[in-house]
């Protein structure tokens, strides 16, 4: 799958972390990567792929898996081919981060819960994992733990705050450092407090 990538920062031969920035629907790279300004990611390769025609599956997150087919698995694909190509540049999975917005961050959560392992962090600015259910059996490894921050408004018309909670605990079950936020009546945005909540909880490591 060629997917076209933005990046910015520190060039990936020369960084020493990177973060992957996964954008909404109807948004593009661009978009979440102007997020990064209000980051304490000064040191890390931005590396932000855009989905074709501006979504990486068509239906609801909560809409069968089959549904969103086969968008739905050329987008995780996309993303493994992201890391792998960030790893051939001498950056490991521990010093990889992930971040996006909405169906971005959706895309996030589940990608890195099919893959666990120790990555930098996440952050899942509203989302939660992707299917009419949450398929434990899809899921596998250890994040060891990986810092993970989801915030999310209740009520939000996209996603539930129920799925953002059982997200939440089967990544913690699977060793995840979740710290979950939920804001009254937020809307679907990105408030100064999540950026804030990811700093501090994602972005402090040295």
């Amino acid at each position: 799958m060629n997917t076209e990538i933005l990046t910015d920062g520190i060039p990936l031969n020369e960084a020493k972390k990177a973060l992957i920035m996964l954008h909404g629907r109807g948004a593009g790279a661009h978009d979440i990567l102007s997020i990064a300004k209000h980051l304490k990611v000064q040191d890390f390769a931005l590396v932000a792929p855009q989905a074709e025609n501006r979504t990486w599956y068509p239906y609801s997150f909560l809409a069968p898996l089959n549904e969103n087919e086969p968008s739905f698995s050329k987008s995780l694909e996309a993303i493994h081919q992201v890391v792998v190509a960030i790893q051939q540049n001498g950056i490991e999975k521990e010093n990889i981060y992930f971040l996006g917005f909405s169906q971005g961050a959706c895309l996030a959560l589940e990608f890195t819960t099919r893959n666990a392992a120790k990555y930098g962090g996440v952050v899942a600015f509203t989302g939660g994992l992707i299917g009419d259910k949450i398929y434990e059996n899809h899921y596998s490894g250890n994040f060891e733990n990986t810092p993970v921050f989801i915030g999310t408004s209740d009520p939000d018309f996209h996603v539930p705050v129920e799925r953002v909670n059982d997200t939440e605990a089967l990544m913690t079950k699977m060793g995840a450092d979740v710290t979950k936020k939920i804001y009254p009546n937020m809307g679907h945005t990105i408030s100064q407090d999540e950026v804030d909540c990811a700093n501090a909880l994602v972005f402090n490591k040295k």
